[in-house]
């Protein structure tokens, strides 16, 4: 059988103009600090774009540890660590409200059997299977 030109997977490619350095620095203990500094296509730094700090940290749930990841408004590496508290705790309630209304949300759809409901007269077709959205 032909493949169709839309059954193709879309080209990867990076973008020349986009690229970053990026350096990690960690505490070995609360988390990590990733500096993305921009970069041209030859890997010299590019003056144009601005370095971003991004933070990463965990926090356990129920279910085992859900990575957290955040920026940092900041413009030093000492700068971004004083930051990564407040910007921690922020993405970490972020999160939380986020989770909460997922599951919210699956609290309250609505489960609808497959192959539709079975008669109530006693001798028709059975159930399907219970599907939840």
């Amino acid at each position: 059988m032909a493949e169709r030109p839309d059954d193709r997977p879309p080209e990867i490619k990076l973008d020349p103009a986009s690229l970053y350095l990026e350096e990690v620095f960690t505490d070995r203990r609360i988390g990590t600090i990733r500096r993305l500094t921009p970069v041209k296509g030859d890997g010299s730094r590019d003056p144009k774009r601005e370095i971003t700090y991004l933070g990463e940290t965990q926090v356990m749930s129920t279910v085992g540890a859900l990575p957290i990841s955040f920026e940092i408004d900041a413009a030093t590496l000492e700068e971004a660590a004083q930051e990564f508290g407040p910007a921690a705790k922020e993405a970490i309630e972020r999160t939380m409200k986020e989770l909460q209304e997922l599951r919210r949300r699956a609290a309250s759809s609505i489960v609808v059997p497959q192959g539709g409901m079975p008669e109530l007269g006693g001798g028709g077709r059975g159930g399907g299977k219970i599907q939840i959205p």
